[in-house]
């Protein structure tokens, strides 16, 4: 008991990081990555392992669900790790991230790869769905070019971190983007517990804080928790068919282990969108 209860001495450090992050998440998210010098295992990025093994566990539900003859665009690419896997899958990854620095690090780290293309673009912006829709269809990579067959959606560790209005959004822009074909995979952290318990389970003490951990807290949005009631909120019944869902794991680079990915309580589903009567 007196252990559960002293790491929330804690909060005034937390506070004291915290202050400092951008209220704009443009902003935020661009000083983010441009203060980003490594990715990977042992890099500055806190969500990035550094590895293949959680998009290894995402590959049957893809294979299953998810059109490959369509293009994927993944929503939130930073630096392009989950959209360099996508693109072994399917004819065409395009990343799309809210930061300018991400998509540069994104292409620098894709170099040489034909069937990736990156684009600076908030997803969350009214008509981005329908400009991301249009650059496809120009591109032939749409449903093979077909006007409305749309391509498919990855969104991996990007709803946590919005608001609700955000998420629907966001949700409303990949109803465009995945038009008559495509379809929708999103894996988010679901961590049952407060802010406290959150960075605690990602090794947080009162003495020491993991350097990409408390980056991340001194730089970017708090961030909550997406399950199946934020799904059903973000992307309701009347316009989106909910094909499969279920737990999921979100690993981060290693912090408590130096050889082994920390995890993540989380949340997937897969969803394709209602057609209009």
């Amino acid at each position: 008991m007196l252990a559960a209860l002293k790491k929330y001495l804690m909060v005034p450090k937390l506070v004291r990081l915290s202050a400092g992050a951008p209220k704009d998440h443009h902003l935020a998210w661009d000083r983010f990555w441009s203060g980003v010098k490594t990715t990977g295992a042992s890099g500055d990025v806190l969500w990035d392992s550094g590895s293949d093994h959680e998009m290894q566990g995402y590959l049957g539900r893809l294979r299953l669900h998810l059109n490959p003859d369509l293009p994927v665009v993944d929503i939130g690419c930073g630096n392009g790790s989950f959209t360099r896997h996508l693109a072994q899958h399917f004819p065409h990854a395009v990343g799309v991230d809210v930061s300018d620095h991400a998509v540069r690090r994104a292409r620098t780290e894709s170099d040489g790869l034909a069937n990736i293309s990156y684009a600076v673009r908030d997803m969350t912006a009214a008509g981005a769905g329908t400009w991301l829709a249009e650059e496809l269809h120009a591109l032939g990579r749409g449903g093979g070019g077909a006007p409305g067959a749309g391509a498919n959606v990855f969104i991996r560790g990007v709803l946590h971190v919005l608001g609700e209005r955000d998420r629907c959004a966001l949700a409303e822009n990949v109803r465009t983007i995945t038009g008559v074909n495509g379809r929708v995979f999103l894996a988010e952290t679901d961590f049952r517990g407060n802010a406290i318990d959150y960075v605690s389970h990602l090794g947080a003490t009162l003495r020491s804080i993991p350097a990409p951990l408390e980056g991340a807290i001194r730089g970017l949005p708090m961030p909550g928790r997406f399950g199946p009631k934020e799904r059903g909120l973000a992307f309701p019944a009347s316009r989106w068919t909910l094909i499969e869902d279920g737990p999921a794991t979100i690993e981060t680079m290693p912090l408590s282990n130096p050889v082994r990915a920390d995890l993540i309580p989380g949340y997937f589903a897969v969803l394709r969108a209602r057609t209009q009567d």
